[in-house]
């Protein structure tokens, strides 16, 4: 039972770093105690986007009398089966992730493990009775909902994120606690579904701490079609009668037949046996370096469990880092350049500096912007959303960071977060060539603006 790394958690961190690093010809265990794909695979980003998807086509069908198209009268969807296609897909993807895992030489050990100890320059781990010896330790535990401290929480039955991606029948209204990235989703598959949506958000506006003029405007967006906001307001309580929040020193009762709690997450740094290798911590996660590595020099930590950045394309990057300053490739990991997707419908995506967050510093910056709208192909596949695209620039013209309103910007952000990591000025930007007629090119028009 002697390995070169372990690696515990099989979440996109773990299963990615397990496949560099059996790659590259490191003895390698992964210890999942769950399921191969941890929450994005299982109860977060695929199965999510799986029920959007059912109702971006939904929403299309409704409005596909704007595109000259007829759908029959009586048309209507089937819960049970958007829920059984959500979990044919999550087996499938889980199937693929642990069949390539394998396909490297990773060994997987569906079991917990707790780290016993250190000695002669090896890890102990025990898992099932078994004693594992590993030379470097890589900790990828993920995060847990975060439950906030209601009054009468406990004596409902609320759902998280994992209980609302299980349901076959939908309730006629929903308080959604949280009005984040996970709140707002959620609010666009509920709304699109036929639910009468309230989210009840703490700060002024939607998405924390993404763009605020995009957070506005999809926020607006869902207001006509009749999601509820409660900004600025605090949940005091929660009853069968609904929810009940304060706002402006003035409490008030939201009725609702269900609730759901989408205030964050928090990560896992228990159970796992941190503490017998005095690992430093900081803020909510584990203290890393830019190579991923913990106070420890020979333990690594990524994904959620550092508390920095809770995605899962920023787990896949920092696992990729931290097996490559194992096997001495020079890699440092940049989040400056990290996207940020909300999958709504229309979507919002953002990268690198917000407006926001450079006033607070002090720093000077400009903006281009146009509204989607200024590219023929987004006119002609979206009806009554302009959109809007909007680029930070620095005073040497360099693209500092970009935010976007429309469809699909999910998959342009990332032309975006090029130019943001390369350091590309206005000028050099221009000089990108794209194909006739795209969305992408409302970038090509926006730097000319």
């Amino acid at each position: 039972m002697k390995y070169d790394i372990a690696i515990i958690g099989g979440g996109p961190a773990g299963y990615t770093a397990a496949e560099r690093a059996a790659a590259n010809g490191l003895q390698t265990v992964l210890f999942e105690k769950k399921a191969i794909g941890g929450v994005c695979l299982n109860e977060g980003c695929i199965p999510t986007k799986t029920l959007l998807y059912s109702a971006k086509l939904w929403d299309n069908m409704k409005g596909a009398s704007k595109y000259g198209i007829s759908v029959p009268d009586g048309s209507a969807f089937d819960m049970k089966k958007i829920i059984d296609r959500k979990d044919k897909i999550v087996k499938k993807l889980t199937g693929g992730v642990k069949m390539t895992v394998n396909s490297y030489g990773a060994v997987i050990v569906p079991q917990e493990t707790v780290i016993v100890g250190e000695a002669d320059g090896r890890f102990q781990l025990s898992a099932a009775g078994e004693v594992y010896e590993v030379t470097y330790l890589l900790v990828c535990t993920g995060s847990d909902t975060l439950i906030p401290p209601i009054k009468g929480l406990s004596e409902i039955d609320y759902w998280t994120s994992k209980e609302a991606l299980e349901i076959t029948t939908l309730p006629r209204s929903l308080v959604i606690i949280g009005g984040g990235v996970i709140g707002m989703e959620f609010a666009s598959f509920f709304n699109s579904m036929g639910v009468q949506v309230h989210v009840v958000e703490m700060m002024p506006e939607i998405l924390g701490a993404m763009d605020k003029e995009t957070s506005g405007m999809l926020r607006s967006e869902y207001q006509k079609r009749g999601v509820n906001f409660h900004l600025n307001a605090k949940v005091i309580e929660v009853g069968k009668e609904g929810v009940t929040i304060e706002k402006e020193g003035k409490t008030a009762l939201i009725e609702a037949e269900k609730v759901l709690v989408s205030v964050g997450r928090k990560a896992n740094l228990s159970q796992v046996g941190l503490d017998k290798l005095n690992i430093e911590l900081q803020r909510n996660g584990v203290k890393v370096d830019e190579h991923m590595r913990t106070s420890h020099p020979r333990v690594y930590a990524c994904g959620d469990i550092t508390g920095h950045s809770m995605l899962a394309h920023t787990a896949i990057r920092e696992s990729e880092v931290a097996v490559n300053h194992i096997l001495g490739v020079e890699d440092r990991m940049n989040y400056d350049c990290v996207p940020g997707v909300v999958y709504t419908n229309p979507e919002v995506a953002g990268v690198g500096k917000a407006e926001e967050e450079l006033k607070a510093s002090g720093i000077s910056y400009h903006v281009q912007k146009l509204p989607m709208a200024y590219s023929g192909r987004f006119v002609a596949e979206n009806e009554l959303v302009n959109g809007l695209c909007k680029l930070i620039l620095d005073d040497d013209d360099r693209v500092i960071g970009c935010h976007m309103l429309g469809n699909p910007v999910s998959e342009l952000i990332v032309l975006a977060g090029l130019a943001v990591q390369h350091g590309y000025t206005v000028e050099e930007f221009q000089k990108t060539v794209f194909p006739h007629p795209t969305v992408g090119e409302i970038f090509h028009e926006t730097l000319f603006a």
